[in-house]
């Protein structure tokens, strides 16, 4: 009790509560001196990494800039050698130019990369053929079969760069086909619920991207091409040209024909998406329909083999035994 008395008395708390004061004011100052400078070392850290994302910057950028440099060499050799030999009048045409947008393949640089390789790709595919038939291997053919190997890879390298583009075409058609009545239906929805043909297809172009990026592409193409063409109709057949889709022309004809003569797009939108999909569930069906004979073989050399061991097996083996 005396030790809690001499604390309560005035004199000794006044004591105490001094102390503390004075306590917490040298605390007070000294605590910026004590404490480290936080926002210097992160300054300081910020800093340094700024400058190693610049560098980083500086090596991506020097290394785009020579694979930009290597780029431009290539294609200015390609440009020359097409001027050079003028390779435009000789091989190139209107078609050539359709198909290569048909593939997606829309700059004049992929023009001239294709006349390079149907050019040069016939004296490469027989240079390496006549090297490996004379040099390496002949097979024990006569001079003439291997001449005639020779004149067949040379045909072939001439059409290799068509069978490319034709593949990727094929691929692109099919990708849109299989995607253009869903985008068809999502445009009628759109145009009945009151938006233009161009907002349409915009917002169509956003949403079936996820299910034909090459359908997205084209319609996105074909709202720009809306916007400053002087003729709505040539946006609407450049893109029936592109992708070359008999169901994609007569949805353009449509439009084409509806903003013509001023009647309703809406109506001819929906009886177009209700044929396209009428097309597309035929052709799932005709799909279903060819497997039968395609699995007739498969089934001939590999099933039926198999039936007969299990069958005849146990038979054989009986008769074997005794």
């Amino acid at each position: 009790m005396g030790v809690i008395q001499i604390i309560l008395e005035p004199r000794m708390m006044i004591m105490i509560l001094i102390g503390i004061s004075v306590f917490a004011s040298v605390v007070t100052l000294a605590m910026p001196f004590m404490s480290s400078d936080k926002l210097r070392s992160r300054l300081k850290y910020v800093s340094t990494e700024r400058e190693v994302l610049r560098q980083r910057h500086r090596e991506m950028l020097e290394k785009e800039k020579n694979q930009a440099k290597l780029r431009s060499s290539s294609k200015s050799f390609m440009q020359q050698l097409v001027k050079q030999f003028n390779l435009s009048r000789l091989l190139e045409t209107a078609e050539t130019r359709g198909r290569l947008k048909m593939a997606g393949l829309r700059a004049p640089a992929h023009v001239v990369t294709f006349l390079f390789f149907r050019a040069t790709l016939p004296f490469v595919a027989a240079g390496g053929v006549f090297l490996y038939l004379y040099v390496q291997d002949g097979f024990g053919f006569p001079m003439l079969t291997r001449l005639g190997i020779v004149l067949l890879s040379a045909y072939v390298g001439f059409y290799l760069p068509n069978i490319f583009v034709s593949n990727i075409i094929s691929r692109r058609q099919q990708s849109v086909k299989r995607a253009w009545p869903d985008a068809l239906d999502l445009i009628l929805i759109c145009v009945e619920a009151g938006m233009s043909v161009e907002g349409a297809m915009t917002k169509v172009s956003e949403e079936i991207g996820s299910q034909s990026l090459f359908l997205a592409e084209e319609m996105s193409l074909t709202t720009a091409e809306l916007s400053y063409l002087p003729e709505r109709r040539l946006a609407y057949d450049n893109l029936s040209k592109r992708t070359g889709l008999d169901g994609v022309q007569a949805v353009m004809t449509s439009l084409i024909q509806a903003e013509r003569y001023g009647t309703p797009v809406g109506q001819a939108l929906r009886v177009l998406a209700q044929e396209n999909r009428d097309m597309r569930m035929s052709e799932a069906e005709k799909m279903a329909a060819a497997l039968p004979p395609k699995l007739t073989v498969p089934m001939v050399l590999f099933f039926l083999p198999v039936i007969f061991v299990v069958i005849l097996g146990p038979a054989a083996i009986q008769l074997m035994g005794l």
